[in-house]
């Protein structure tokens, strides 16, 4: 949270959201070590357990870093809701690995109840779950006002908890939903000015883990879709990260970036990273 605090202290208005995959394989183990003590959760519910729990401890570092800094701001982490289409094919097609490794035998076992499992290499099997596109971001309103009094948001947090319309009410769904692209659809609603996908690596590269490799500059979407279409980017990893960089810039005409953590302050200027703009710099 030094670096985010660095990106306030700098002037920028931020809105803040984050990954969950671990935090919710941890609990679909609590889930299936305590199904014969407790009644197990659903997956919507295992979202929403990450968001509060990864949010709270995000509120508490941010507070600190700023507080360091001579900064009084509020910092709001917000459960969200993100809405997607009951018809998504992905719902058909469970593809998103959760939880732990299972033997063969224990993971047909729950096959036989209508979880869909997969042979995940030498550890064992793994439940596949659907992740279908976000569509909206239910609560962006809530966001916004937060945005407008001057406070950093923590939002769609694990690509926030997948709602599907029932007539006339909202129902939570077993899904996961892509961090990456609910960050960009979220970006592109609140009508920010740059998306900053931070993570591991200084910036995209192609041929990654080669010796050829090479860090990816300034580049257009279409170049990073001509990129993709070739299969420089995994599909688990920098793939989501490339489609939702090329989908806002798309959209907004604004700019995107793929950096390290360290280096968001330059990376929202432009200066660092993969920077993906409308057009060639």
């Amino acid at each position: 949270m030094e670096n985010v605090a660095e990106l306030v202290d700098e002037g920028y208005e931020v809105a803040l959201t984050h990954g969950n995959g671990p935090q919710v394989g941890n609990l679909m183990i609590k889930n299936q070590l305590a199904r014969d003590v407790v009644p197990a959760v659903p997956l919507d519910w295992c979202v929403a357990q990450t968001q509060a729990t990864i949010g709270y401890l995000i509120v508490s570092c941010l507070e600190r870093a700023l507080a360091a800094r001579g900064i009084a701001r509020a910092v709001v982490a917000l459960t969200t809701r993100v809405l997607v289409a009951r018809d998504d094919p992905a719902f058909q097609h469970p593809t998103k690995p959760i939880g732990r490794h299972l033997p063969e035998a224990e993971a047909r076992a729950h096959v036989a109840v209508g979880e869909t499992w997969a042979e995940a290499g030498p550890e064992g099997w793994r439940r596949l779950v659907p992740s279908p596109r976000p569509r909206a971001i239910l609560d962006v309103d809530a966001a916004v006002r937060l945005l407008d009094e001057g406070a950093v948001v923590v939002c769609a947090g694990g690509g926030g908890i997948p709602m599907v319309r029932d007539g006339d009410r909202l129902a939570g769904v077993e899904a996961v939903l892509d961090k990456d692209l609910s960050a960009s659809l979220l970006a592109r609603t609140i009508a920010a000015e740059c998306l900053v996908i931070a993570t591991d690596v200084p910036a995209a590269a192609v041929r990654f883990g080669t010796p050829e490799q090479r860090w990816l500059g300034r580049v257009t979407p279409d170049e990073l879709r001509e990129l993709a279409a070739g299969g420089e980017f995994d599909a688990g990893s920098m793939g989501p990260k490339v489609t939702a960089c090329a989908e806002f810039v798309q959209a907004s005409g604004k700019r995107a970036v793929i950096t390290s953590l360290e280096s968001v302050v330059a990376g929202a200027a432009g200066e660092a990273g993969t920077v993906v703009e409308p057009v060639a710099a």
